[in-house]
């Protein structure tokens, strides 16, 4: 099938944002638009979530007016609030959302995974604008429903994928989108990290004074305490609270060709790894996908690698620890955040790179700041990432259930295997729920 040259999300960027009212089925409703604030006024923010990611979220929103601060630890709770003195601060935000309607515009999620739609949700129905860390979600439920509800409440919204800022990334785009290696059809992404293994403890030990445990595991099955296994680093290895390395890196990576070539659903995924284990990821993982022919555009098939299962050579080539291979049919193109390589090396030794189209962006947070008032477009809203999400955490679904998943993305469900339900969805604890 050629390669048809379509930039819908290129041509939304250039565009001018007085003539967008929604992007990739409506960020923002009309009535959001006629209140949206004065591009030189001040936003009321709330943050949830202080320090480690949550701390580069935070400063990068500080220049707006931080007027509420929450953290389940009270050190880092405290130390956040010696920089915004006027804010008022909360150990629950539930708590803070429910007190803070009204007076909150936006809010900034940089929790661990399985607190983001619970905070996400909520924060939504109540008319807050919302910045949510990577990966969107902990679950494929998940992303479909806060994705849903930005569309129904008609906030502004950005996924925390900051490498969609650089501007390596939107030379990719540009490169691959005018057809300098061909048709795509294969796509290949790795990155050498491994968030998995280990064992629960046995027994627990009481929570530091500092730390409210019971808000930590927020909507997750109550278990001990037990330092230096969860809180602060290490629970994305953990079923429980995290997604391993692919939710963690995946939608950084498959965002590139995400983007570069307008992919969304998968129509199968299967992966391959260490035999299950019960509580925590693995330490290596192969993902298959095969995305469906776009209008104009190839189907796909794409690969994830993680961890021990990292590839040294990829598409016939020598590759560094982490990155991404576009397979076309008159080339191949390496690339990751900040360089890119086109093969056969002798090819494209005189390669000129297409006019730049995809203007620079004024930064990840700053984009999602500007969109909160004057309703302009975000190129990592919750439609676009809840999409990215979804398909990212289906990989760890279908490891989870070790078949290949026949996927029906329209109903959320794997045709073929209904044991996946309890994956692509999980049971709450109550008062936490998000439906």
């Amino acid at each position: 099938m050629p390669n048809r040259l379509r930039f819908p999300r290129r041509d939304f960027l250039k565009a001018s944002a007085a003539g967008l009212a929604a992007l990739s089925g409506g960020v923002w409703s009309q009535l959001a638009a006629a209140e949206s604030k004065s591009p030189n006024a001040k936003l009321n923010v709330a943050c949830v979530g202080t320090a480690n990611r949550a701390a580069a979220d935070v400063d990068g929103v500080k220049n707006e007016n931080i007027v509420a601060l929450c953290d389940v630890d009270k050190n880092y709770l405290d130390r956040a609030a010696t920089r915004f003195p006027g804010a008022r601060t909360y150990a629950d935000y539930r708590e803070l959302i429910d007190k803070e309607t009204g007076k909150v515009d936006a809010i900034v999620i940089g929790t661990a995974d399985h607190n983001h739609a619970p905070a996400a949700i909520r924060a939504i129905r109540a008319g807050m604008h919302a910045y949510i860390e990577k990966p969107l979600t902990h679950t494929v439920q998940e992303a479909r429903l806060v994705a849903e509800a930005a569309k129904k409440h008609g906030v502004a919204t950005q996924m925390g994928t900051q490498i969609h800022a650089g501007d390596n990334y939107r030379r990719v785009v540009e490169i691959i989108q005018s057809g300098a290696i061909g048709d795509v059809t294969e796509v290949h992404v790795w990155v050498g990290k491994a968030w998995g293994g280990g064992e629960r403890p046995e027994g627990g030990q009481e929570p530091p004074a500092n730390l409210n445990w019971d808000l930590w595991l927020g909507p997750a099955p109550v278990r001990p305490f037990w330092p230096g296994r969860y809180h602060p680093a290490q629970w994305r290895r953990w079923w429980d609270f995290g997604t391993g390395t692919l939710g963690d890196m995946a939608c950084h990576y498959m965002d590139l060709p995400f983007w570069a070539l307008e992919l969304r659903h998968p129509t199968s995924c299967e992966a391959e790894g260490p035999e299950v284990h019960p509580e925590t990821c693995p330490l290596g993982l192969i993902v298959r996908y095969e995305f469906p022919a776009r209008e104009g555009l190839s189907p796909v098939r794409l690969t994830w690698y993680d961890g021990n299962l990292t590839p040294r050579e990829v598409a016939g080539e020598r590759v560094p620890g982490s990155g991404v291979m576009f397979v076309g049919s008159k080339g191949k193109m390496y690339a990751d955040y900040g360089n890119y390589r086109l093969f056969p090396t002798d090819k494209f030794a005189n390669f000129k790179p297409p006019a730049q189209t995809i203007p620079a962006s004024i930064g990840h947070h700053a984009e999602w700041i500007k969109a909160c008032k004057d309703g302009s477009p975000t190129t990592c809203n919750f439609d676009y990432s809840g999409a990215l999400t979804e398909a990212v955490l289906l990989g760890n679904v279908a490891y989870r259930v070790g078949k290949k998943l026949e996927w029906d993305a329209q109903q959320l469900r794997a045709t073929n295997c209904p044991e996946a339900d309890k994956f692509i969805s999980k049971v709450y604890r109550p008062g936490w729920e998000v439906a």
